[in-house]
């Protein structure tokens, strides 16, 4: 039987934990804890770079992620480089970046890749993107920038949200919707394809087989 498993490879275990908390159970997924190289380049050539090489690791299909915090001030800036602003200055500080600009705009974007060399010869990459707005760092849930960064037309910041609320809304849940469908399409399709080639079959021996 053909492998329906597909491995998440992250070494972030917040971010591993809550896309597996949006699937749940829908589609057979094992974690895989392993750190990737750092990529440079834009958000889709980092995830593109980041699929091959987790696939190279496991030669299994994969799924990985990559998340953005982007300032319209900055004209995209941090993007897929924000842990790096994290480390350095943490979330105050990625507030105090925007706090000389009235422009407090910003969004948050994931992208997800899949990749089976056995099927494709480049990975399918997923957008989920939330617009939002950059506030003074507040409330003690979540992780990362979820203290900064809240929602166009919520109250609420990220961390101020249970976990079941946030993964309603998020960019790694629309991000996370469009693979479901993505896949439920392709499931439908062979079982459509297999239901008629099923009943040709049965046509084709019931023709040979009546006088």
């Amino acid at each position: 039987m053909e492998e329906s498993k597909v491995y998440l490879v992250s070494g972030n275990k917040k971010k591993a934990e809550e896309f597996l908390k949006i699937l749940d159970g829908k589609l057979d997924i094992e974690l895989v804890d392993i750190d990737l190289p750092e990529f440079q380049g834009s958000p889709e050539e980092i995830t593109l770079h980041k699929c091959k090489s987790a696939y190279e690791k496991i030669k299994k299909p994969v799924f990985v992620e990559d998340t953005s915090l982007c300032f319209n001030a900055y004209n995209g800036l941090p993007g897929p480089y924000v842990k790096w602003f994290l480390k350095s200055v943490g979330a105050q500080g990625l507030y105090n970046m925007l706090e000389a600009y009235q422009d407090k705009s910003a969004y948050a974007m994931t992208l997800i890749g899949y990749y089976d060399e056995t099927k494709m010869s480049d990975p399918i990459i997923f957008k989920g993107k939330i617009d939002g707005e950059i506030v003074k760092p507040r409330g003690e849930k979540g992780f990362s920038w979820d203290p900064i960064f809240k929602p166009n037309g919520h109250s609420l910041a990220f961390s101020e949200m249970d976990m079941d609320v946030k993964n309603q809304i998020s960019h790694r849940y629309l991000c996370l919707l469009k693979v479901l469908v993505s896949f439920f399409i392709i499931l439908y399709t062979l079982y459509i394809i297999t239901f008629h080639f099923y009943y040709i079959y049965i046509y084709l021996f019931l023709l040979h087989n009546i006088n």
